[in-house]
């Protein structure tokens, strides 16, 4: 699976902080935005695989190339296939599963803007990571396989170009990205030979309960706004309203909605998960007034019993 609940937090944040309606608007459309971005990492996951198996194509041609020169050498004639045969690459290539997805979510990028793998073969074929493996002519699989994470890890992720790529095709996919990378990676590390064929089509949920908990996060902070943000008000008396961020404002909103609206959620796991969200997505400053605010509310309600949490070790 693909998706942790803090990436679904920011997910539900972001969503709430594009829409600018009240409580009586309708707001299906906006779950409706907050699913299809859910939904389209997986686009970004297909995307970024796919990448993977058009730079082994890419390398393929360029051998072929080589050896129909008019003149050619040596090397050209019988060259070292080790890059082109390089066993992940073809478990990637030949898996049904994979490429079905792919027609599936239409995964056509790389044909219309095959510079990029273009770009991506020359850096691979330029560093000292592939000198290094093609000192050989043969390999067994963990070497294909730590050849592979390398360029994944050391190349394709942190690509200037690919990642202005990204933004350029799709805003929310920048934030989605570390989570994606973190997932290929993943997936790169512990494949096997006897890997099942639906090794590399990873659900995107880790189960209906995940799916859900985006739905009603949304749906509860959202409908429940003008009471979140009374409390939210009582305790930032002492503060300018127009001083408090506004990124601020929903990640109090998000997490009161948890304290009080989700028995199941334990309340360090809800005041954690914001506070690691404000330090990245807010300012400096943002977790240590996000932490007070949350501490006193979190006092008054286990004082007024308004606490209902469910479970043991919860509090």
């Amino acid at each position: 699976m693909m998706l942790n609940r803090r990436h679904i937090r920011v997910k539900v944040m972001q969503t709430l902080y594009a829409f600018k309606g009240g409580e009586s608007d309708d707001f299906s459309k906006d779950q409706k935005f907050l699913l299809f971005s859910i939904d389209n990492m997986y686009n970004l996951y297909l995307l970024l695989i796919s990448l993977l198996i058009e730079v082994q194509k890419r390398a393929e041609t360029d051998l072929q190339k080589k050896q129909n020169k008019h003149l050619a050498t040596k090397e050209d004639k019988d060259p070292n296939r080790k890059f082109v045969n390089n066993q992940v690459l073809h478990i990637l290539k030949s898996n049904t599963q994979l490429k079905n997805q792919l027609e599936t979510f239409k995964i056509t990028n790389w044909e219309l803007d095959n510079e990029y793998v273009d770009i991506i073969f020359k850096t691979i074929i330029s560093s000292d990571l592939y000198k290094d493996y093609m000192q050989t002519k043969v390999s067994d699989f963990k070497e294909d396989k730590d050849f592979i994470v390398d360029v994944f890890k050391e190349i394709i992720a942190p690509n200037d170009k690919l990642y202005d790529y990204m933004e350029d095709k799709n805003l929310t996919w920048l934030d989605d990205l570390p989570t994606v990378n973190t997932t290929i990676l993943k997936l790169l590390r512990k494949v096997k030979l006897t890997s099942p064929e639906n090794h590399f089509t990873p659900q995107l949920y880790k189960d209906t309960e995940d799916k859900q908990f985006a739905i009603e996060l949304f749906r509860k902070t959202f409908l429940n706004k003008t009471a979140l943000n009374e409390e939210i008000e009582q305790k930032t008396k002492n503060w300018d309203a127009d001083r408090i961020a506004n990124v601020d404002y929903v990640l109090l909103q998000m997490a009161i909605c948890e304290l009080k609206h989700f028995s199941s959620i334990p309340v360090k796991v809800t005041i954690n998960e914001y506070l690691e969200i404000a330090k990245e997505y807010s300012t400096p400053k943002s977790s240590i007034f996000i932490n007070g605010i949350l501490d006193k509310l979190v006092k008054e309600y286990t004082a007024d019993g308004k606490l209902n949490k469910i479970g043991r070790g919860l509090m």
